[in-house]
C-alpha cells in the first residue's frame, strides 16, 4: 500500500492530505498557484476555505513561508476569489507576476 503525503496549512496549521490543499509556489517566474503541486520552486500548502486563504494573505503566513513577498496582482485575485465565491472551495489556476 502506497503511503500518501501529508502537508500543513501555512494558516490553520492542520494537517491533511497533500491533495487536500493548494500549492502556492514561489519560482523564478514569479509567485503562482500550481494545481498539479509538482511545479518546482518553493511552495507552501493552504487548505482550500476561504477563511484559511484570508488568514494565511493577511497575517503574511504565505510570505513567511514563500520567503518573498506575494504580488499585489495575485494577493487581489485571491481576495476576489474569496469574496467571490459562493462555496468555500479555492481552485488553482491563477499566475503571479512573469
Amino acid at each position: 500500500m502506497r503511503r500518501i503525503p501529508n502537508r500543513s496549512c501555512v494558516a490553520c496549521r492542520s494537517i491533511r492530505e497533500k491533495r487536500d490543499l493548494l500549492r502556492i509556489v514561489a519560482m523564478a517566474g514569479g509567485v503562482t498557484i500550481d494545481p498539479g503541486g509538482r511545479a518546482p520552486g518553493r511552495g507552501a500548502y493552504v487548505c482550500r476555505t476561504a477563511e484559511c486563504m484570508d488568514t494565511a494573505i493577511r497575517k503574511g503566513a504565505l510570505n513567511r513561508a514563500l520567503r518573498t513577498p506575494l504580488p499585489a496582482e495575485l494577493r487581489i485575485a485571491l481576495t476576489d476569489q474569496i469574496a467571490d465565491a459562493t462555496t468555500t472551495s479555492i481552485e488553482g489556476g491563477i499566475r503571479g507576476q512573469e
